[in-house]
């Protein structure tokens, strides 16, 4: 089954079009610059190019502090472009995967959060991405909603890659710890989506709806940056761990309100389709092994046109 990927230039989007041979997919990937999603005539010319068996949204407008005072921007994007597919998607009779936020939460829990919990962003980036969502489920019937968190990987920009940088710049800084989620790795998200759509290929249905898909374990930000800086000196990717302190959200102002709690519950999720999450720790033992492969082979590649 060929599957249109939108958003293939992002983190999962990118993901989804280096996997998607490995579960038996064809995988039409475009990026921003390929195709406007909030065109509805250009994804409608598309869908009838290509005939597409099920379309992947994973383009989304992720600046949080930006979209604050950039909101037609986000909304044209998450809002808008997803309702011009869910549009285009219904027409052609096809289904929509589609990757949302925990954004869309307050943040002011202390339990994880299911499917059916009360939603209020905070930001114009939550609101954007929630109405997304709404949009889609006005729109279809055949639609699956896969709201993930703090999303990290080899490609693009992240948290991890930042700590990376900065911990080979610096011998100290100080990481947010008051804020609580849990790592998902881009290259999971996408594992995921692509099982979903095979057994859509092979069932011609799926159990559609909304549901929550993150890495196992909840941590802070601090927490993270603390593993990151271990496992990277395990590795030889740093000589010498920074000292990491501590600090408080107030200590950190941005633009845009981080939510303090942004734990997902992943268990409809998991008992639905028996795909068991996993543990963030492991996770990004893998993403730090995929960035060694390719700094070496970037590495061989420079030297080898020297020569």
């Amino acid at each position: 089954m060929r599957i249109l990927v939108c958003g293939a230039g992002g983190q999962v989007g990118h993901e989804l079009v280096d996997r998607a041979r490995q579960h038996g997919l064809e995988a039409l990937g475009m990026t921003r610059d390929q195709l406007d999603i909030t065109d509805a005539g250009q994804v409608a010319d598309l869908i009838t190019q290509v005939q597409p068996g099920l379309i992947i949204n994973a383009a989304a407008y992720t600046h949080v502090d930006n979209a604050e005072t950039h909101s037609e921007q986000a909304y044209a994007v998450n809002r808008d472009g997803a309702a011009r597919l869910a549009e285009a998607a219904r027409h052609a009779s096809i289904p929509l995967l589609h990757i949302s936020t925990d954004y869309v939460f307050s943040g002011e829990a202390r339990t994880p959060y299911s499917e059916a919990d009360e939603v209020a962003p905070t930001g114009a980036y939550g609101a954007s991405k929630l109405a997304g969502e709404k949009a889609i489920q006005d729109a279809m019937d055949q639609h699956l909603i896969l709201r993930t968190s703090w999303v990290y990987g080899t490609h693009g920009h992240n948290f991890v890659k930042t700590m990376l940088r900065l911990g080979a710049q610096r011998d100290a800084l100080s990481v947010v710890a008051d804020q609580f989620g849990c790592p998902t790795q881009a290259g999971s998200i996408a594992d995921v989506l692509l099982q979903l759509a095979q057994r859509y290929d092979r069932h011609g249905t799926l159990a559609w709806g909304l549901y929550h898909y993150t890495g196992r374990s909840p941590c802070t930000w601090f927490d993270f940056a603390v593993e990151v800086f271990r496992q990277a000196e395990a590795k030889g990717m740093l000589a010498k761990q920074p000292q990491v302190s501590p600090i408080t959200t107030a200590q950190y102002p941005t633009p845009a309100r981080r939510p303090a709690w942004s734990v997902l519950d992943c268990s409809k999720f998991e008992n639905t389709f028996g795909i068991a999450t996993l543990d963030w720790h492991d996770e990004l033992s893998v993403v730090l092994d995929g960035l060694v492969a390719s700094a070496t082979a970037a590495g061989s590649e420079a030297a080898h046109s020297q020569a």
